[in-house]
């Protein structure tokens, strides 16, 4: 059996959109990230981005995203689709790239074998290691937790640096057993790693039915028992309150949750965010104060800016 692929010459303003546009919309069965930065910086070998090491000749000017599809899918229209796509995030303001589209196909299996050689463990710090289920990972630390991750072919693996921005907010707020709920949670990581931090209580809000399968299948595989999921868009729906809520998603979707955190932070709650690429965090601030919340604490690493949210009277 073969994969429909897609290839897109992008920027890396527009990388995280259009991949969750080809999960969410277009039912992408996976994708891949070549990024010319994994090449240019010192740890490059540990990302997890599926490339052939030999062929550093083909490097991408920024950003190369390769979507899998079944092979009977019109490929023409797909094509139109992420055209169309492109059009609007460039029509947002956003660096768009090149935007050139190849397509092929590839054997599943060939796909199936060769992303896993490159999915390592991450000792990501003293409490949390993010470790691939086939992995047998030793802890430096015996109390250091594992967050065990089969994330197949569609969702993150916790490389990103978004995510774990995300991760080190949680670590420095959940200082006590505490409700938590992860918006757009995706493979569930981050609501995992909440559940071994001591959260007593975990909330995974997706619009996807292949994250609400993959979270699921991710804290079984963690035996993570005090869960729920919902699919909804972002907290449309969600009854009660949380002491953290926690968002790595685009700043274009932060933008459309923050209206909707009073409702659903519990007094003296905590708000962390995450994904924020930081030509857009202005916009970010000024949407929390004009409903609001203050920024306590501010992290970057690379272009994305991490943050930790209370209200104004706190």
């Amino acid at each position: 059996m073969k994969l429909l692929t897609i290839q897109i010459e992008v920027s890396h303003e527009v990388e995280d959109a259009l991949t969750i546009f080809a999960q969410d919309s277009l039912h992408a069965l996976g994708s891949e990230a070549i990024r010319r930065q994994d090449f240019e910086e010192a740890g490059w070998r540990h990302d997890s981005t599926v490339v052939d090491w030999d062929e550093l000749h083909d490097l991408p000017v920024d950003v190369r995203l390769i979507f899998y599809f079944d092979q009977e899918r019109d490929q023409d229209e797909l094509v139109a689709a992420f055209r169309a796509k492109l059009a609007e995030l460039k029509g947002y303001g956003l660096a768009v790239g090149d935007g050139s589209i190849k397509t092929g196909y590839i054997q599943d299996e060939d796909w199936n074998t060769v992303w896993k050689k490159y999915y390592q463990p991450i000792s990501f710090s003293r409490h949390l290691a993010i470790v691939p289920e086939w992995e047998d990972y030793q802890p430096a630390f015996p109390d250091q937790k594992l967050i065990k991750m089969d994330p197949g072919l569609a969702f993150g693996t916790g490389n990103h640096e978004t995510t774990q921005l995300a991760m080190l907010a949680l670590e420095r707020v959940l200082t006590k057993p505490v409700k938590v709920a992860d918006v757009g949670t995706g493979s569930g990581i981050l609501a995992i790693a909440a559940s071994k931090l001591g959260a007593k209580e975990v909330l995974g809000t997706d619009i996807s039915d292949d994250s609400m399968d993959a979270a699921k299948e991710n804290f079984a595989l963690n035996n993570i028992t005090n869960y729920q999921l919902q699919k909804t868009s972002l907290l449309a729906g969600v009854a009660g309150k949380y002491d953290i809520i926690v968002a790595n998603i685009l700043a274009e979707i932060l933008l459309d949750l923050i209206p909707q955190l009073q409702a659903h932070l519990a007094d003296q709650g905590k708000v962390i965010f995450s994904g924020i690429d930081y030509l857009q965090l202005p916009k970010i601030k000024h949407a929390l104060d004009e409903n609001g919340f203050q920024i306590i604490l501010q992290m970057q690493e690379k272009r994305w800016i991490g943050l930790l949210i209370s209200r104004k009277d706190q």
